[in-house]
């Protein structure tokens, strides 16, 4: 079965992608401002058609032609609490970009995730807006709150999600359901934090870590370290057996006691974001960190982009077979 066409826009590091490509799709475009973040697509992914550009700056007409999916991780800041929710207000809100290359692309569907803070009672005449935009374009839209941790990642991470549909693909689509329990942090971790011998490991992952961790935060390149986010959700990681004050260049090893309270790795943390071992991040420690955290957990962009590709290809086998039946008719 032939993969489906998809363009992607705020694609950051990946973790929207490499999902939509494990449900099927193939990036004719993948477009993203940051530097480092372009580097690790290319590093990954080298024969992919990645654009280092300002999605306001962004022509999608030469991929239109029969388009699949557009797709995105718009900046959540307009709507977190620590971008101050100025909602329409903020410059860096870029939903009216988006709803300029629907207008322009005319894909078939249309996913865009963001944070929680945008299903709050704040946004409603901003979400209704939304809707009613694409409902102009004749899409059928809806928007759906999930958990991460519904489809296995070891973090809470809700994420705001929006799919519209053309309606003929509309009427062929539902949403996921959950799939599987989330592992713990300490089962999802016990391995890369037993790599360099510490003999705290096993302890660690079977009575410290042992439930689901709390959202991870990348920061932005104005604001935010490499640590775990903001006092509440390391006093949280702390509960876990985890020092959320910073990231470590390497896991604990032989000489840390066994009660020592260890820090998250890179790659501990795009563990937590259900990245696949291979998948590599561009840059220095703030810049690699930044990314993993911003990410959009693969197995959750794969889990909606399925659903919206049995979508697709549903409608496309009813249409075929409505050509096959006018084709025998005349």
């Amino acid at each position: 079965m032939p993969n489906l066409t998809c363009v992607e826009i705020c694609a950051g590091a990946g973790g929207q992608s490499v999902g939509l490509e494990m449900a099927g799709f193939d990036h004719t475009a993948a477009v993203e401002i940051d530097a480092d973040a372009c580097a690790t697509l290319r590093l990954n992914r080298p024969k992919w058609n990645v654009i280092e550009k300002d999605v306001k700056d962004f022509d999608i007409t030469p991929y239109a032609a029969g388009l699949d999916l557009l797709a995105g991780g718009v900046p959540c800041p307009p709507f977190s609490i620590a971008g101050k929710q100025l909602g329409a207000d903020d410059e860096r809100d870029l939903f009216p970009e988006a709803m300029r290359l629907v207008r322009e692309g005319e894909p078939k569907a249309v996913m865009l995730e963001n944070v929680r803070g945008l299903a709050s009672s704040r946004f409603d005449n901003y979400r209704e807006s939304i809707l009613d935009e694409l409902r102009g374009m004749d899409y059928e839209p809806q928007w759906q709150l999930f958990h991460s941790s519904e489809f296995g990642v070891p973090q809470l991470r809700p994420r705001f999600i929006l799919v519209a549909l053309q309606k003929d693909v509309a009427k062929h689509f539902s949403w996921p359901t959950a799939v599987k329990s989330p592992m713990t942090v300490g089962e999802a971790l016990h391995d890369l934090m037993a790599a360099d011998g510490w003999p705290g490991a096993e302890e660690w992952a079977t009575k410290r870590a042992i439930g689901i961790g709390p959202t991870i935060v990348g920061g932005s390149r104005k604001h935010g370290g490499p640590d775990l986010g903001p006092t509440r959700a390391r006093a949280s990681w702390a509960a876990l057996g985890v020092d959320g004050r910073g990231i470590a260049d390497a896991p604990p090893t032989a000489s840390d006691p066994i009660d020592h309270m260890p820090r998250l790795t890179r790659e501990m943390a795009a563990r937590i974001q259900g990245f696949d071992p291979d998948w590599k991040f561009y840059g220095k420690k703030t810049a690699a960190y930044r990314q993993i955290g911003n990410a959009f957990p693969p197995p959750v962009a794969a889990a909606i982009g399925g659903s919206i590709a049995s979508a697709i290809r549903a409608a496309n086998k009813a249409d075929k077979g409505k050509s096959k039946l006018r084709a025998v008719a005349s």
